[in-house]
């Protein structure tokens, strides 16, 4: 049988949750471990300082992509049920905005202020308990905002059709970036920190 399995109806509703608890947990484990649960770690991401962050996130990004494009390749994994969020142009730009708003005043996301809590870090209680604030007055506004949220529908996008072209060269172009984001990442880390050791 081939993947995804939980679509081919391998496993059910209860098994998936165990699986997506322990995952969670697994993922929070790597995460402090990388330490992203510290907010002065994130942080240092928009100074420029320590972009293990971007590096991180972005091999996460790209292993995850070529493994999926090579299981799909070798037919081990049917890439047409993997499951892509609909997108809705305007409301998930301005939500990104949002998110990235507080990233960068907060020094947290959703993710790795959990990952703080747990480890009894008062910043990120505080970040959670501005997210799970957030959550409340999003759901008691959502009537209002319903017709926004779903505005400008694009449907199920992915780059290779949105750009018409082939998904191997989409693969090939974001390796591509990932090299010279990691370069360009590390040459600024460098020149900062030569400049710190300067002064």
């Amino acid at each position: 049988m081939i993947a995804p399995f939980y679509k081919y109806g391998l496993f059910g509703d209860e098994v998936s949750l165990i699986l997506a608890a322990v995952i969670g947990v697994g993922f929070g484990f790597f995460l402090e471990r990388a330490g992203f649960g510290s907010s002065r770690k994130l942080a240092a991401q928009f100074y420029f300082t320590d972009m293990a962050v971007f590096k991180v996130m972005f091999s996460a990004i790209v292993t995850a992509m070529l493994g999926l494009f090579y299981l799909s390749w070798a037919g081990l994994v049917d890439i047409s049920m993997v499951y892509v969020s609909p997108t809705y142009l305007l409301p998930q730009l301005i939500g990104g905005l949002v998110l990235g708003l507080g990233f960068i005043v907060g020094g947290y996301c959703p993710g790795t202020s959990v990952v703080g809590i747990s480890t009894g870090r008062l910043d990120a209680v505080a970040f959670g308990g501005g997210v799970f604030s957030g959550i409340f007055v999003y759901g008691e506004l959502y009537p209002w905002l319903a017709d926004f949220v779903k505005s400008t529908s694009m449907g199920r996008v992915t780059l290779d059709s949105w750009l018409g072209v082939d998904v191997g060269m989409v693969v090939f172009a974001v390796v591509i970036m990932a090299v010279l984001g990691f370069w360009g990442a590390t040459t600024v880390e460098r020149k900062l920190a030569r400049r710190e050791a300067e002064a």
